[in-house]
């Protein structure tokens, strides 16, 4: 799977232009809704990523590109959610975290939230 950072507020996977935050489930490419996190927004200031939200659990690991600069929260819940079981997560800048994607060659394997402003 190719992705990359094409710059803020757009992504792109596979050829496909994204306008909009995305979800990589095990290959397959899907809407962040972010609805359930919007609650604790008043703390962190911007809507962070909760483990509220439908997040892709299904590997080993969890890779969550924090925005092009690297500003999206990732709240407590999301770690403890991830040591419970037993699910890596890696948080990076969007570029570094589209480069991660890129260097796994079972697309099924992939298991990513991506954040393409901030």
């Amino acid at each position: 799977m190719q992705a990359r950072l094409i710059g803020f507020g757009e992504l792109e996977i596979d050829g496909k232009r994204y306008d909009h935050d995305v979800v990589i489930d095990g290959g397959q490419v899907r809407k962040r809704k972010k609805g359930p996190s919007r609650e604790a927004k008043r703390e962190a200031g911007h809507t962070p990523l909760t483990a509220t939200e439908d997040l892709p659990w299904g590997g080993r690991q969890l890779i969550i590109g924090t925005g092009m600069y690297g500003a999206l929260p990732v709240a407590e819940d999301v770690e403890d959610e991830a040591d419970r079981r037993d699910v890596e997560v890696i948080a990076a800048r969007t570029e570094d975290a589209c480069r991660l994607i890129c260097g796994i060659e079972e697309e099924t394997e992939i298991h990513a939230v991506i954040h393409i402003t901030c």
